[in-house]
């Protein structure tokens, strides 16, 4: 039944208001056995559902996306491996495939765009995602991907860590000009507290378990991060790419919306 004829039944007195309420609470969701869909995720939130691919089967996945990609034109897949990807790719012909960052996007109908062909439309980057090392990249391709799913064009700007305070210097103009920063950094965690010094705009910081001993698998980073002096730093959690790339894509579309109604 449609919503307008529950609505219909109800007040004809065929749903009681108990049954009326359980009809619209599993209209936004499908659940099937073991997997239970959120399908209303965009209207609650912005943007749909996301799947966390880590330890589920490809068959599951799969599953996820045959209902999702129902509503939605496109759906992301975090944390899937190698081989989760050869089973999804051949049921899905329409993806991107971001392997040193281990997230895909699959497609309804169209192969989605990288994050290089959607900054090339659009020009000019709104975020920046800044990494400490070369051994961030894997959490700042998550990143990437994660705001080109999200239709955000951002510049990836890599390996302008502490050690050579010069290589951050030299982009100090380029990186005032993002209206957010991701700050990706492992080891002590330093650079998102050096960066906040430079800029007028919050810097999602990212810690990683990129370290020695010491790093304790990227606490110390997240702990150096939660104690930043700068005021404009916040932390997202230990290798969360997705995290700190989607909150940036939050702060950008609430921007664009108030430009909206501003006009």
């Amino acid at each position: 039944m449609s919503l307008d004829a529950w609505i219909e039944a109800y007040r004809s007195g065929e749903l009681t208001r108990f049954e009326f309420a359980q009809k619209i609470l599993s209209e936004g969701s499908n659940a099937r056995g073991d997997l239970n869909v959120d399908l209303d995720r965009r209207r609650r939130c912005g943007f749909p559902e996301v799947i966390y691919g880590q330890g589920k089967s490809p068959e599951v996945i799969c599953r996820a996306l045959d209902q999702l990609l129902q509503r939605e034109p496109e759906i992301l897949v975090t944390r899937v491996s190698p081989e989760q990807v050869r089973v999804i790719s051949e049921r899905f012909p329409f993806h991107h495939w971001n392997y040193k960052g281990n997230i895909l996007r699959v497609g309804r109908e169209a192969v989605p765009r990288s994050p290089d062909q959607l900054l090339a439309e659009r020009k000019t980057a709104i975020v920046g995602v800044i990494t400490a090392g070369t051994t961030d990249q894997p959490i700042a391709m998550e990143a990437m991907e994660t705001l080109a799913w999200m239709g955000i064009p951002a510049k990836l700007i890599e390996d302008v860590g502490v050690a050579g305070p010069y290589r951050l210097l030299s982009r100090v103009s380029e990186l005032q000009s993002f209206s957010v920063i991701v700050c990706i950094a492992g080891m002590e965690g330093a650079l998102p507290s050096v960066l906040g010094g430079y800029v007028d705009c919050p810097v999602i910081s990212v810690p990683t378990s990129v370290g020695y001993g010491a790093n304790f698998a990227g606490v110390s980073a997240l702990l150096s991060m939660l104690n930043s002096c700068a005021s404009n730093v916040a932390v997202v959690n230990i290798d969360a790419g997705f995290k700190g790339a989607y909150m940036a894509g939050l702060m950008i579309k609430r921007l664009a919306l108030g430009k909206t109604e501003a006009d």
